[in-house]
């Protein structure tokens, strides 16, 4: 984060999170020796160099403080699904899957088939991150409609990963606009905020999800999260070459210098965070029926980005940027879009 620590926006960035108070699932420890053996069993972290990358990620604690208030069992398909969903980001932005276009569809196809069923299912000769899916989605159960609009949230990310492969090979930066709409899709963050539902057994109507007053309170929460996380990850991403970056995106679209840009989406971020408690009062009023549900689904998104702030700047994954290879071969896993095994038993 030296790009920015010293810019004019890092202040006001910082204090904007004061409204979200940091909170810690009991259940941490449990789900960080739980995601070991799962990770282990499914065999998506073997070679030394990911295990000590992956350690560094700690993403069984980064779990635990975006879903404080799941159960064990919640947290535990939590921490799976966080580790699930950065594996393949890694493999699509550190690595060759994300620079082939065909390949990544390839692959995307894959796991839309896992999706289109119960989990039961697994394509022959899946590679472990499909095989591993499979297990996912046949622990995620949750109210009628809600595997439909989140298989429509994996598809908006695959069409987006395939968006970003198109960039990388014609070397084009996004405009800001474009890559905002994507960048939601690309982090897999509306899947995250599916989960909410999941771990917290909710049941929300889709009027009430569809409509304008909820609809703008989750945009804004998921641009936080997806702006915090570029902030953050913007020198692991700068030393690999990566440009899908929403400081990097500014700095080109206006010409700024890199700590000039990141202040911007600093100020960008802090400015999300007032319009999310704004649109939060709004939609609370206009569906006050549904008062509870909307309240609890409501502290799933504060705990998100409250959360994602406290893990972005203590994860080793983004601090240790300066140790980031040129050539990331070392840590990516070929068996996670190879042949492997699919015959592994459901861990606790």
């Amino acid at each position: 984060m030296s790009a920015w620590t010293e810019g004019p926006g890092s202040a006001n960035f910082l204090e904007a999170f004061a409204v979200f108070p940091p909170r810690l699932n009991p259940h941490a420890d449990a789900a960080i020796a739980h995601l070991d053996r799962w990770t282990a069993q499914y065999g998506l972290v073997g070679t030394a160099a990911a295990k000590e990358r992956f350690a560094r990620a700690d993403f069984g604690w980064f779990a635990a403080v975006t879903y404080p208030t799941a159960d064990e069992d919640g947290l535990y398909l939590i921490a799976d699904w966080f580790a699930w969903l950065f594996l393949l980001d890694d493999q699509l932005d550190d690595g060759l899957l994300g620079k082939d276009p065909a390949r990544t569809g390839d692959l995307m196809t894959q796991i839309f088939t896992v999706l289109g069923g119960d989990g039961s299912t697994v394509p022959a000769g899946a590679p472990a991150l499909v095989a591993s899916l499979a297990d996912l989605w046949r622990r995620t159960t949750a109210a009628p409609g809600w595997r439909e609009r989140f298989i429509e949230h994996v598809i908006a990310g695959g069409l987006a990963a395939r968006w970003e492969a198109d960039n990388r090979v014609r070397g084009t930066i996004p405009d800001v606009a474009s890559y905002v709409e994507n960048r939601r899709h690309t982090g897999a963050i509306y899947v995250c905020m599916d989960l909410i539902e999941v771990v917290e057994h909710l049941d929300l109507p889709a009027p009430v999800y569809r409509s304008e007053s909820f609809q703008r309170a989750l945009r804004s929460a998921c641009d936080v999260v997806c702006w915090t996380n570029d902030l953050y990850s913007l020198d692991k991403e700068t030393a690999l070459g990566e440009y899908h970056n929403l400081v990097t995106v500014i700095r080109h679209a206006d010409g700024l210098s890199a700590g000039q840009a990141a202040a911007r989406v600093g100020d960008h971020v802090a400015r999300e965070i007032e319009a999310f408690v704004r649109y939060e009062a709004e939609a609370l009023a206009a569906w006050s029926e549904h008062d509870s549900t909307l309240r609890t689904y409501f502290a799933g998104m504060r705990s998100w980005m409250r959360g994602n702030l406290d893990w972005s700047a203590s994860t080793r994954r983004y601090r240790d940027a300066h140790g980031t290879p040129a050539d990331p071969a070392g840590y990516l896993e070929a068996a996670l879009i190879g042949t492997v095994d699919s015959g592994a038993e459901r861990v606790r």
